[in-house]
């Protein structure tokens, strides 16, 4: 496989408390989840489970959403501080 691993938006995973959740996916999107972790392992060197990339990628996701950061600006309660977007 020869494919460009700089463009990769998660970086190494760090170390989190969890509490489980049950969601379901399309066929489409497993597959997706699951080359993105052989890519993701194939980067960083260490074998990772797509059930811990989902996480990660929500969190990335809902840090870059300006919808979603400006409620909080708005008033609306936080469980804990929006991080700082990673461009």
């Amino acid at each position: 496989m020869n494919i460009s691993t700089s463009k990769l938006r998660l970086g190494p995973l760090p170390k989190t408390e969890t509490v489980k959740l049950t969601i379901t996916l399309t066929v489409t999107l497993k597959a997706d989840l699951e080359r993105y972790a052989a890519l993701h392992a194939q980067t960083y060197g260490e074998p990772i489970e797509v059930a811990t990339l989902i996480p990660h990628m929500l969190e990335a996701f809902m840090a870059r959403d300006r919808g979603f950061r400006k409620s909080f600006a708005k008033g609306a309660p936080a469980s804990r501080p929006i991080p700082a977007s990673n461009p």
